[in-house]
């Protein structure tokens, strides 16, 4: 089946071989070796992105962008089949695409050293700066309500009238706790509603995978830009946070092993707002650590709305699988908001030291 995609792009299967690449969850992908070049085929989860054309479309406009633009940014383009089609259409499989293989790049599950966590901070604010210009309103939603906090808070209400009523039980603890920071709720309703903050493009998945390194470790290119839509920067900077700051990531279950890293920290905050000092007004750098809060926050909901709704969204690999995932999120959020202060000054240290 994969040859009779390729085919589109005039790979024969005589010369071409395949193999697996990569851990992402969401759509599968190949390496494929074809005439002395490599190429990347992923399959799109039309399951979870309904609409794969927006992706396209959406692609090909900050593709145009950058090249008229920034000609030298590396951006990483789908190639177009034969008769010039973005994607090639399985009517059991679904939508596929080809990319370019960047030569001599790499990638990185966790994030190994606060070097790396300041390349990708850096990597992120700097697609989002070279985009400044472009008019984010026109992007597809190719995810809609992604990062909507007070639909996942809607969710997880729901969740708690309609779930199992033997899982909100045993759950009563993770409940109390996030009602009780429900005022990052009520914070993200002020967001949205302040002239301070802007709706820019945002990447939504800025996990240190998302990043193409060269072999000194320095980044090279965002990738996976499937969730790029307009955004709040809190997404981008906050998502960071969450995933890079604790030295264990969130399927953890030893809770006393989640910590804070002040150097990672720092490293992001260098990173990101090396690039995006300029861009951001004065709120929503007082917003950067709540960005953090605010992303940790949300995914704990979303875990415990699942584990309430037994398991209909991220599945479980065990039993009470995304109940462990809550409490771990739940801790890191508790430890976000037991050095807010220190993070905070942090900041204002690293802006003043701009002027």
């Amino acid at each position: 089946m994969l040859f009779e995609i390729l085919a589109a792009y005039g790979i024969t299967a005589d010369e071409a071989t395949i193999r697996p690449f990569g851990t992402g969850l969401i759509n599968n992908t190949w390496k494929v070796s074809y005439n002395g070049k490599e190429y990347i085929l992923q399959c799109i989860n039309h399951h979870v992105f309904k609409q794969p054309a927006f992706i396209a479309e959406n692609l090909n406009l900050l593709a145009a962008y950058l090249h008229r633009h920034f000609p030298e940014y590396l951006f990483v383009k789908p190639i177009p089949t034969l008769d010039q089609s973005s994607m090639v259409y399985n009517n059991i499989h679904g939508y596929f695409r080809l990319l370019p293989f960047v030569t001599d790049s790499y990638t990185y599950e966790v994030v190994p050293a606060s070097s790396l966590a300041f390349n990708a901070a850096r990597q992120f604010g700097k697609f989002t700066r070279l985009l400044s210009g472009f008019p984010a309103e026109s992007l597809n939603i190719t995810l809609p309500d992604f990062h909507n906090l007070s639909l996942r808070c809607q969710q997880f209400e729901i969740a708690l009238s309609k779930g199992d009523p033997a899982r909100i039980e045993e759950a009563k603890q993770a409940i109390d706790t996030i009602r009780q920071y429900k005022y990052i709720l009520d914070q993200f309703e002020d967001i949205k509603h302040h002239p301070g903050f802007k709706t820019r493009v945002t990447h939504h998945d800025t996990k240190i995978s998302n990043v193409l390194f060269d072999k000194e470790g320095n980044g090279l290119c965002v990738i996976d830009l499937d969730t790029v839509m307009p955004g709040y920067f809190i997404s981008d900077f906050g998502d960071m946070m969450r995933t890079y700051l604790s030295p264990v990531s969130e399927e953890e279950k030893d809770l006393s092993l989640i910590s804070i890293r002040e150097e990672y920290f720092r490293a992001i905050v260098s990173g990101y707002l090396g690039e995006m000092r300029s861009e951001l007004s004065t709120v929503e750098i007082e917003h950067a650590v709540y960005a953090g809060k605010f992303m940790t926050y949300m995914q704990a909901i979303r875990f415990l709305t699942d584990h309430l709704n037994k398991d209909v969204y991220y599945g479980a690999k065990y039993e009470g699988h995304n109940l462990v995932r809550t409490h771990n999120q739940i801790t890191l959020l508790q430890r976000l908001t037991e050095k807010e202060s220190l993070l905070n000054k942090m900041v204002v240290h690293y802006v003043e030291s701009l002027v």
